[in-house]
């Protein structure tokens, strides 16, 4: 019996749910360069996707719910110094945010923090959130889940050609446009305060859904012997929609091909190089790449550069107890080198045959064979 993931299609009218046998999705090559407008495996270069201008800022979205199931959208949200982004609230929406490059001011609730790259924040449906950039050239990465978190950017924004943000961007909506738009997308505009940002060092997860910020090198770590993990949200953080999980680490070998059944994995390289062997094709992803790969897509991916950095998005949330077993818990905030911890010799390996087959027994997870051998940029 074939188990069956949703494909979903959406226009400005009409949402229409079709199905798309996991079996099927194991022989569909990746979509290079485009948003394909239903689930299936794509990969998208960096700088590639939907791209609005709002608020001074160039949005490039890379993830729709047409393009994901209805599980989540992405983006990336580029600007000058001094962009700013009015409070807002999205009363149906869990949304995370890392700053990639630069430096912002960001208030949420009644708290603000002036973040720098690796720092990121979460914000709940129904908590207002508001920020200005503090430095040119200031990105951050945004994830919203369910899908068509993003509408409103869609909506609101002026569609571009551009791949960078312009000193001189288009006029902006008016506050009468983003009142009415916003009613019907289920957000808001409300007069927030921007009280003055407190030097708090953030640095753990909370135990619920609720809004933080986390600092660069905190949250929940855990270590193998050429990588550390390190989560930036967990399920119990968004309601179970997502967890995301940052991996820095050394040059390494593909891993055993395998599928999921019920839940999406996403890839967003930050730095270094990337390997992704998706369906039998090789796909290199560097700063700014992005690969979806929905429930039934046969993956396995590489390390090819020294201090590779990769963003993980997975949603729902069954997988997150897979990183547990993989690793060690850790308080280091930088990766082994291959063989040794903290310039120690180590005898810290891999996970057993029993606890890989304890992962398909009690995760989403079915292994179909050995890693593939590299054919592609055998000479970088």
């Amino acid at each position: 019996m074939s188990i069956e993931t949703n494909r979903t299609v959406q226009d400005s009218s009409l949402t229409v749910h079709r199905s798309l046998d996991v079996e099927t999705v194991h022989g569909l090559r990746p979509v290079r360069n485009q948003l394909p407008g239903e689930p299936v495996p794509y990969a998208m270069a960096s700088g590639e996707g939907a791209r609005y201008e709002l608020d001074g800022q160039l949005w490039t979205v890379f993830a729709r719910a047409a393009d994901t199931g209805g599980l989540f959208d992405a983006a990336w949200i580029n600007g000058p110094r001094h962009a700013r982004t009015p409070h807002h609230v999205h009363h149906h929406h869990q949304r995370s945010f890392t700053v990639v490059k630069g430096s912002a001011q960001v208030w949420l609730g009644t708290s603000s923090r002036v973040l720098v790259p690796g720092d990121s924040f979460n914000v709940p449906a129904g908590t207002a959130v508001a920020w200005r950039f503090l430095a040119h050239g200031t990105r951050l990465l945004t994830w919203t889940a369910p899908g068509g978190g993003l509408a409103w950017v869609e909506r609101l924004g002026t569609p571009v050609d551009v791949h960078t943000h312009r000193d001189r961007p288009a006029a902006d909506a008016s506050p009468r446009e983003r009142a009415d738009i916003g009613a019907q997308l289920g957000v808001s505009f409300p007069a927030g305060e921007e009280v003055l940002a407190a030097e708090q060092w953030d640095d753990r997860l909370p135990e619920g859904a609720e809004p933080y910020f986390l600092r660069a090198g905190e949250g929940d770590r855990l270590r193998t012997p050429d990588a550390l993990y390190t989560y930036l949200s967990r399920g119990r953080n968004t309601d179970h929609r997502y967890f995301a999980i940052h991996t820095v680490g050394a040059p390494s070998q593909y891993f055993g091909r395998h599928f999921h059944r019920q839940h999406t994995e996403n890839f967003v390289c930050l730095s270094g190089r990337v390997w992704l062997w998706v369906n039998g094709v090789e796909v290199l992803l560097t700063a700014g790449d992005f690969v979806h790969a929905p429930a039934g897509t046969i993956h396995t991916f590489a390390f090819d550069a020294h201090q590779t950095e990769l963003l993980g998005i997975l949603t729902p949330d069954v997988f997150e107890p897979f990183f547990s077993v993989l690793g060690s818990p850790t308080s280091d905030r930088s990766y082994p080198e291959p063989g040794t911890v903290s310039g120690e010799s180590t005898d810290l390996v891999g996970p057993s045959f029993e606890a890989l087959q304890k992962l398909q027994d009690e995760l989403d997870l079915v292994i179909v064979g050995p890693p593939p051998e590299r054919g592609a940029g055998l000479d970088l």
